[in-house]
């Protein structure tokens, strides 16, 4: 396995798609039914998106929350229902294994809308290292397992957008997703050593 990828070699890759289910999160009454669904599993890949802020000093706290099984993603819009208590108990429960990606700013930025003590998380930057991944870009480490690019145009986006356009639900879901499968990959890889 290669241990990093120049981004030549990453933009000639086909770029990757969620084939699962994309369901928006838009109220207390459907975050209840997606926790409880979320739940059931035992790990579950994680990101969050904020509207970016174009002028110093000026700050956004998290708009989207993106939880991710293998074939299904969650948005929750937590500029329009704020982090439900439901939401808060999977974020801080031991059982459920979460995957992301530069977590430590994802967790300050969870501080500010509710104070938690966030369990049971994979940094996956940390993770790759273990299997010599050099690179700890998202789209590079998934480029270097799958051979396949993440698109990241939508990244400086309105998260606090009325309704998400399909192209930010599509990126907001893979990268959720994308953490799930790389940290899966891994294991298995490892498992078949």
């Amino acid at each position: 396995m290669v241990n990093t990828i120049s981004k030549e070699v990453l933009a000639s890759y086909a770029q990757e798609v969620f084939t699962g289910r994309i369901i928006v999160v838009q109220s207390e009454a459907e975050a209840t039914k997606a926790c409880s669904y979320l739940e059931k599993y035992n790990i579950i890949g994680f990101d969050t998106e904020t509207r970016p802020a174009f002028r110093k000093g000026v700050s956004h706290q998290i708009a989207l929350m993106q939880l991710s099984t293998d074939d299904t993603c969650f948005l929750f819009r937590l500029n329009i229902i704020g982090l439900p208590d439901c939401l808060a108990n999977i974020l801080v429960s031991p059982a459920i294994k979460k995957i992301g990606l530069s977590l430590r700013d994802d967790f300050s930025a969870i501080h500010k809308r509710k104070s938690l003590v966030p369990s049971n998380f994979v940094e996956l930057q940390s993770f790759v290292k273990d299997y010599g991944i050099e690179d700890n870009g998202l789209q590079r480490i998934y480029g270097i397992l799958f051979e396949k690019r993440i698109s990241k145009g939508q990244r400086l986006s309105n998260w606090e957008a009325d309704i998400l356009s399909d192209a930010q639900k599509m990126y907001a879901a893979i990268d959720a997703w994308a953490c799930l499968k790389i940290y899966k990959e891994l294991e298995y890889r490892e498992k078949i050593k």
